[in-house]
């Protein structure tokens, strides 16, 4: 209760400064989990198509129907 008492008496630019932290803060961790997926992105694809490959026919190989297709997994 206590917390919702100063929420509500904060002036706007008080606001507008805490919402600016939690954005920054948010932004952050999506630039660390972007840079952490894009590092691993080639042990992803394997395991993402690892069935899809296991089911192909012998001599065969993957292909891409859409030209930003390729670009996910390669």
């Amino acid at each position: 209760m206590e917390s919702q008492e100063q929420f509500i008496q904060q002036n706007l630019t008080e606001h507008l400064r805490e919402l600016r932290s939690c954005l920054m803060v948010s932004l952050g961790a999506v630039a660390v989990c972007f840079a952490v997926a894009y590092g691993l992105i080639e042990p992803l694809a394997d395991w993402f198509l690892k069935p899809l490959l296991k089911v192909l026919p012998k001599d065969s190989q993957l292909i891409f129907t859409a030209y930003q297709e390729g670009f996910f997994f390669t």
